[in-house]
């Protein structure tokens, strides 16, 4: 009697550990397929908040009352600054087209010339252009050349981006052909150190810096799609088949 008690007691306590073993299996299985979407979604949501409080100024020629919730005392309605967004893309856009004609190319001359000429406002605003011309199309170097090099340590590689070269001080102090390497930190890019190497200690890939930033965020789980080079020291390779007789392969 007590055996049959016990066993009606052991069958629902493996039932409920089997359903929750499966919900909790779903439920990762389902995170993981929900997440990026989720976070896509954040960062948007984000990004378009912040450039709107940017770009809602210039829908300073319409009334508030419009515009706004509560007869103009509340926030700015959704759509609204999606026209705002839209309308400084439009903005946007004829500058750039005006910035091929010599009319145009003239007047963004003179407005540069004025804002280097305002105190304080030229050290924001050359700091700014400086590192909008960094990563310009125009700049053949900067953050076009995925690298490895050893870093923290000897015999510790890193992922890295050339962005340029040194100034001709840190060639002649060194008396060595250095390249300025970034190497981010990871899972955050955006932040990384600055290293000047000698150009001999820098390894180029033929890593995209697409595929190289997506490896840095994924800590190394991303792969990029490149076909490895072949290694001279694995079991079976080419150097090993070749190597003479009597002579021990690497």
């Amino acid at each position: 009697m007590a055996l049959e008690e016990g066993h009606a007691f052991a069958y629902p306590v493996r039932v409920k550990k089997s359903i929750f073993a499966r919900w909790r299996a779903n439920f990762w299985a389902g995170l993981v397929i929900v997440l990026p979407a989720v976070i896509s979604l954040a960062v948007l949501r984000w990004l378009f908040g912040t450039v709107a409080n940017i770009t809602d100024l210039l829908l300073l020629f319409v009334p508030a009352e419009f515009t706004h919730h509560d007869h103009g005392n509340g926030p700015m309605y959704w759509y609204w600054s999606l026209a705002a967004l839209l309308l400084a893309a439009g903005l946007i856009s004829i500058v750039g087209l005006l910035a091929r004609y010599y009319f145009g190319q003239k007047v963004i001359e003179w407005v540069d010339t004025t804002l280097m000429r305002i105190p304080l406002l030229n050290k924001i605003y050359s700091a700014t252009k400086q590192v909008n011309d960094a990563f310009s199309a125009t700049n053949k170097t900067a953050f076009r050349t995925v690298v490895l090099v050893e870093f923290p340590r000897a015999d510790v590689y890193s992922i890295g981006f050339i962005t340029g070269d040194p100034q001709d001080e840190v060639q002649a102090k060194t008396g060595r052909k250095v390249v300025c390497v970034f190497v981010p930190l990871t899972p955050n890019p955006t932040s990384g150190f600055l290293l000047m190497l000698p150009e001999e200690k820098v390894v180029k890939l033929d890593m995209s810096v697409p595929d190289a930033i997506k490896y840095v965020i994924s800590l190394g789980a991303i792969m990029p799609d490149t076909v490895p080079a072949p290694n001279p020291y694995a079991k079976g390779s080419p150097a090993e088949v070749r190597a003479p007789a009597g002579v021990p392969a690497r």
